[in-house]
């Protein structure tokens, strides 16, 4: 084994004596070096660059100055020539020296001037360290060829009217017209085909061919015809076209050997253009040939690698990477084993991606293709999965296999690897950053049972945009979602930031609220300069170094704003000082110093988890002062932050003594003792002291332990949470996770029922007997049966997962298909129940709770296609469904592993938030809802005021749900059903009543006639031979035997008709909403269920629901908006608290921290 420390040199002898005066610390600080970040940037070469080259619209405009100097040049060339006088003599000197009138001279040694000084910016700015490259480019010699001589004649004169072939500008003039397109492209954001920009490239390369032509038979006929340029014109056009006439020939050899050439060129030359013409849709099919090492060398590309390439894959790719401004000059290399697809090939055919993207048909497994790619040197490489396949297992090993060929071939390339399922994570351990997919899937689906809309808050982050969707839109609620949309994730070290400079040994909850009175930036966690792990809203206790990293939400990156300092912050400043002076004083200070000043002090009482309690001031308070809110303080007092035992839930201090040693008992608090797969994260939970049998966890069987067949059997205190899967997946043990962690608390715990297709094997249930309130069900969203077995009826959220079998079908958006008819029929049938989606195209949610004539999401419709046109990227945002947080799609986190290769902590920020890690001090995502009680705080500054002086939370955006303006067609037509339902239920009542007082009517006169009938009967058989006109008693007695025989004789048939007819016209009249209604009673009276509970009318399709993040200070509260909170880790206040630490039980340490708290 070698000796490590022979290898390392010896230090210079300089440096000798001075370390056995000042020893090790000494010689390190006198070599230390401050490093300044972004000064390239700064620079003046950068600056000149970004205006001439990378700045799309000024680069247009220089390369259209360019274009139209290279034209003068040609005018003015045929300017010299048309003014010239033709000279008699056949002498060579004619073709050397030409008459040019002195301003003529001067014009152009002008335009040379400029030509050559730009020609040599542009060079000096692209220069990539080959100085050959850029002398010996065709345009710089073309350049040199006519600009040159007309310097050297300044400082010559007599070279003065030398010939020069100035009419070859025409070809500078093509080039710069070629650049000049790409520039349009880039710069308005056209995409035009492919073809056009051929086309009109054909048209340049013929013009510059017969311009040429025509200008150099016409110089040198010079000493032959004297032809002038309209004579030249004319040969040229007979000759290319093969005619011929044979009226103008050259005469001199010199012409005939310039016409020679031409020919030549033209033969070559526009075939070839004929032929790119011809086979353009055929270039992109090849495998594409190599990638260039020099290419490599001199520029910037990264690899993705993809079993197959979809276009929606690919846009998504190419939006997001090139969305970022330093990643303009990035190239971009496709490798892929598949030849290109129709779509994709039509798209990179576009000039915007052509000049981008590189398709290279081969496998990352071969070390040729690899090398193809230039992997080795390579920024990064993408390796995605294809979740389209139908066993993900085997898409995982390919990925697996790719990663590690990668890996071997070239071990300092950085790896961004999308994995699938997470039993195949620890495969990939290696890799630098890695998303695996059903990890984040089910814990978003989990958040977004107990947060609203979380997946739709975790994707808008994740998304790059500027905030400018919906902004043309008449709509109030979009222009806001649409503007705060645009916030992101953003970091920055402290000492080097205008936002954070200033609160600097000061506590983090300090910082996060008066940065967001001051900026408007939320800022949501930090990192030591030490330490690699990121807390997020560390607490109030955290104190901010000049080192650590920040970071915020906010519209743009702090390096992109502009500061602007008024007189009126100034003294907002100083008056503000004089309330905030005195704050790092204890809170009993504090109060001495405001005098009678109303303020709600610092809860000194154990912390909640369940949510934030914002207090009312008292009765007598309110009548006397307005409500105020207590100061953020700059340090945390440690006397109005006592320790308590936070672990204990606040819940169960409201509970008597019985209550809460009944609960102690059945819970505990602990690290699961099983994990379904290696590479999950540990984390602290809410425990059984004991497994449950396996038979206990089946909900719609009895076993010896219980004799419950049903949800509504059990008796839940709360409502269920139901998962519908196929499977039960190792990915699903990470949604119970999040619904269990030990911040949950006891009281607000969900009962989750999964309703798997397939049982689930002993693994899983050995995983989750743990946990306290999982069960299972074996059955389908399909069959009504199962739902109502499972609970639906008394669920809060119904969660569908899709389904891996159906990912996959004939035409790509068909896989969504049953999974949309079913959420739809759930839909209709449960219209009081949150349904939460997993689709597999995004394109798809605008099917989602879908209904035909509605008005208002046609016109959402319209803005989606508007905001499509203008480029955006969150097209899809303004759907109702994802707005509200109903419908998901797995596919819009692809951007989160596209985002982390500009910003590497995106991946661990986003798993912060979700819960899939748990970082000791970190804090953890949750949320609030305003009631009435919270209204007098007003706005959202005042809120974040008092989150930040009471809990130490920090709010991060607003949930809001508003009532859906409806058109005047839809408010007629459900007023008209309306209407209509309680008209036929008033006739139904009248009807019946009717019915009831006609049979009581109809039973007493036919008493009364059948005892006339009897008393007159021989009366009327004596009285038939008479007239009964003369009789007004036969009359009587007629008129009544009539109206008996239309009542009894036909009174069955008539009265059975009439019910029939009443039946049907009630059947027809009543809402399709009552019919599915009886439909759900039906079943579950034959299924032997109660139907209490069964909330029949309540529909929630007139509410719109959306997402703000990081909102203005000054925005306005409204009654039931639900607040996201990242709360600080409760573990982090507790003294000598060690995390590693199986169950934590703990009740005499927590009933003495109690005891102590009331004191």
């Amino acid at each position: 084994m070698v000796d490590l420390e022979s290898e390392v040199p010896p230090l210079p002898p300089r440096y000798r004596f001075r370390d056995l005066l000042l020893g090790d610390q000494g010689w390190q600080n006198d070599d230390r070096v401050q490093v300044e970040f972004y000064m390239n940037e700064n620079t003046f070469k950068e600056r000149l660059k970004l205006f001439f080259i990378k700045n799309q619209r000024s680069s247009l405009r220089i390369r259209l100055f360019n274009f139209s100097l290279k034209l003068l040049s040609c005018l003015l060339y045929i300017i010299r020539v048309l003014l010239e006088n033709p000279s008699q003599g056949n002498e060579w000197s004619h073709i050397f020296w030409v008459n040019r009138s002195l301003p003529l001279w001067g014009l152009q040694v002008s335009v040379a001037l400029i030509s050559l000084f730009e020609t040599i910016l542009l060079g000096y700015l692209s220069y990539k360290g080959n100085i050959w490259e850029q002398i010996l480019r065709i345009p710089f010699i073309l350049e040199i060829i006519n600009a040159v001589p007309f310097i050297i004649s300044i400082f010559w004169p007599s070279l003065r009217n030398l010939f020069v072939p100035v009419f070859i500008n025409c070809w500078l003039a093509k080039h710069a017209l070629e650049n000049m397109i790409n520039d349009l492209h880039r710069a308005i954001q056209r995409t035009q085909s492919a073809m056009f920009n051929q086309v009109l490239i054909l048209i340049s390369t013929l013009l510059c061919l017969i311009f040429t032509c025509i200008c150099g038979i016409q110089h040198l006929e010079r000493i032959g015809k004297k032809l002038n340029l309209f004579d030249s014109l004319y040969f040229c056009i007979v000759t290319f076209s093969t005619v011929g006439f044979g009226d103008v020939t050259p005469e001199t050899w010199s012409s005939k050997l310039f016409v020679v050439a031409m020919i030549c060129v033209a033969l070559v030359v526009l075939p070839i253009q004929f032929e790119q013409l011809a086979y353009l849709w055929m270039e992109r099919q090849k495998s594409g040939g190599n990638y260039s090492r020099h290419r490599a060398q001199t520029e910037k590309h990264v690899v993705l690698c993809v079993s197959s390439l979809k276009i929606d894959l690919l846009m998504d790719f190419l939006n997001e990477f090139y969305a970022h401004p330093r990643l303009q000059d990035y190239y971009v290399v496709i490798l892929c084993p598949t030849e290109m697809d129709v779509q994709v090939r039509r798209v990179l055919q576009i000039p915007m991606w052509s000049q981008r993207v590189i398709y290279l048909q081969g496998s990352a497994l071969k070390d040729q293709d690899l090398l193809r790619a230039k992997m080795d040197d390579a920024e990064a490489c993408f390796i995605l999965s294809s979740r389209c396949e139908v066993d993900r297992t085997s898409s995982d090993h390919q990925t697996i296999l790719r990663a590690w060929a990668v890996k071997d071939f070239a071990p300092n390339c950085p790896l961004y690897v999308q994995i699938l399922k997470p039993e195949n994570k620890f495969h990939i351990k290696f890799a630098d950053h890695v998303v695996c997919e059903e990890e984040f899937k089910y814990a978003m689906l989990a958040l977004n049972c107990i947060c609203p809309a979380t997946s739709t808050l975790i994707t808008l982050l994740v998304h790059t945009s500027r905030g400018q969707e919906g902004q043309q839109s008449p709509e109030q609620w979009q222009k806001m979602y649409g503007r705060c949309s645009g916030n992101e994730v953003y970091h920055i070290v402290l000492e080097e930031s205008t936002f954070f400079a200033e609160y600097e040994g000061k506590s983090f909850t300090y910082a996060s609220f008066h940065a967001h009175k001051k900026f408007g930036v939320c800022l949501i966690g930090v990192r030591r300069e030490d330490n690699k792990n990121i807390l997020l809203n560390p607490g109030p206790r955290y104190i901010m170094n000049a080192t650590d990293i920040c970071f915020y939400i906010n519209i743009t990156k702090e390096e992109n704003s502009a500061f602007k300092n008024q007189d009126q912050q100034k003294k907002s400043n100083v008056s503000r000082s004089f309330y905030h002076g005195p704050s790092r004083l204890p809170v009993h200070s504090i109060i001495a110093s405001m005098g009678t000043v109303a303020i709600d002090l610092q809860d000194t009482s154990c912390r909640s988890t369940s949510g934030p309690t914002l207090s009312l001031p008292t009765e007598g308070s309110k009548e006397i002062r307005r409500p105020s809110i207590a100061p953020v303080l700059e340090v945390a007092d440690t006397s109005s932050i006592q320790t308590c035992d936070l672990l204990s839930d606040q819940s169960e201090d409201e509970t008597t003594p019985d209550e809460e040693i009944s609960s102690n008992l059945e819970y505990a608090k602990g690290y699961p003792p099983y994990s379904p797969y290696i590479g999950s994260s540990p984390t602290f939970c809410h425990l059984l002291h004991e497994k449950v049998p396996f038979c206990c966890l089946r909900l719609d069987k009895s076993c010896q332990h219980n004799y419950y067949e049903d949800a509504k059997a059990y008796g839940f205190k709360n409502k269920l949470i139901i998962v519908a899967a196929e499977t039960a997946g190792n990915g699903l043990y990470n949604f119970i996770v999040p619904l269990r962690a030990y911040y949950r608390p006891k009281k607000e715990l969900n009962p989750i029922v999964l309703l798997l297709d397939n049982p689930p094997d002993m693994h899983f249930l050995d995983a989750i007997c743990w946990f306290p309130m999982v069960y299972y069900m074996v059955g389908s969203i399909d069959n009504l049966d199962d739902l109502l077995r499972c609970g639906v009826t008394f669920a809060a959220n119904m969660v569908v997962v899709d389904k891996e079998s159906t990912m996959s079908a004939e035409e790509d958006y068909m896989a969504d298909a049953k999974t949309i008819v079913n959420v739809q029929t759930l839909f209709r049938l449960f219209s009081s129940l949150s349904i939460i989606t997993e689709l597999t195209h995004p394109a798809n949610m605008r099917f989602m709770q879908f209904r035909a004539k509605d008005c208002y999401s046609l016109a959402l419709s319209k803005l989606e296609k508007k905001e499509r046109e203008k480029g955006s990227n969150l097209a899809f945002m303004f759907r109702l469904p994802f707005a509200a947080g109903r419908v998901f799609s797995i596919s819009m986190l692809d951007t989160l592993l596209y985002q982390s290769f500009v910003k590497d902590y995106m991946i661990s920020i986003t798993r912060l938030l979700l819960g899939l890690d748990t970082t000791p001090g970190s804090g953890f995502l949750c949320s609030m809802k305003i009631t009435e009680d919270d209204l007098w705080i007003r706005t959202y500054a005042r809120l974040y005021q008092k989150l930040c002086s009471s809990t130490g939370d920090v709010p991060i955006g607003i949930y809001r749900t508003e009532s859906q303006k409806l058109t005047t067609s839809e408010s007629r037509e459900i007023a008209s059903q309306d209407w209509t339902s309680s008209l036929v239920s008033r006739k139904y009542s009248v009807n019946h009543l009717k019915s009831q007082i006609s049979i009581s009517v109809e039973e007493w006169e036919d008493t009364k006639d059948s005892k006339e009938q009897s008393h007159h009967r021989s009366n009327h058989r004596n009285s038939t031979s008479s007239d009964q006109s003369d009789h007004p008693l036969l009359r009587r007695k007629s008129m009544q035997w009539a109206r008996r025989l239309s009542r009894k004789g036909p009174k069955h048939s008539g009265k059975t008709a009439e019910k029939i007819t009443q039946q049907r016209l009630n059947l027809y009249r009543r809402s399709e909403r009552q019919e599915l209604a009886e439909l759900v009673k039906n079943r579950m009276k034959h299924l032997g269920l109660s139907t209490v509970g069964y909330d029949e009318m309540n529909d929630h399709q007139s509410t719109l629901s959306y997402i703000l993040i990081n909102p203005s200070p000054d925005t306005r509260l409204e009654l039931n908006d639900v607040v996201y909170l990242i709360r600080p880790d409760p573990l982090a206040y507790l003294p000598n608290s060690e995390p590693s630490r199986k169950n934590s039980i703990c009740n005499a340490m927590g009933q003495d921290s109690r005891e102590e708290t009331q004191l």
